[in-house]
């Protein structure tokens, strides 16, 4: 969970890559990516199922943001380094001065 501003200059670093979203949810903050995975057969099935990370075991589909938009139900969501920028300079009154 990001608290300083040294954390949200992070997101906002991570937000400028490719693809990249930030949103937060139920109290807890996310990075989104979005971009399929490349283990994903021409069938939607995982092709290294049985060797698949931890993460993928952690999480279920029951639901996917294939069934409607994700970012509908997020409390917060950041499509990119200007919309985060804005949050930023909003939460901190003293953004602009540095150092952190």
């Amino acid at each position: 969970m990001p608290r300083s501003k040294a954390d949200f200059d992070f997101l906002l670093w991570q937000i400028s890559h490719r693809d990249i979203g930030i949103y937060k949810d139920e109290g807890s903050w996310y990075l989104l990516v979005n971009n399929a995975c490349t283990h994903i057969q021409s069938d939607g099935r995982c092709g290294i199922y049985d060797d698949r990370p931890q993460i993928c075991r952690d999480y279920s589909n029951d639901y996917c943001e294939f069934d409607a938009p994700a970012e509908d139900g997020f409390e917060l969501y950041f499509r990119n380094y200007a919309g985060l920028l804005a949050y930023c300079k909003k939460r901190f009154k003293r953004w602009g001065q540095r150092p952190y």
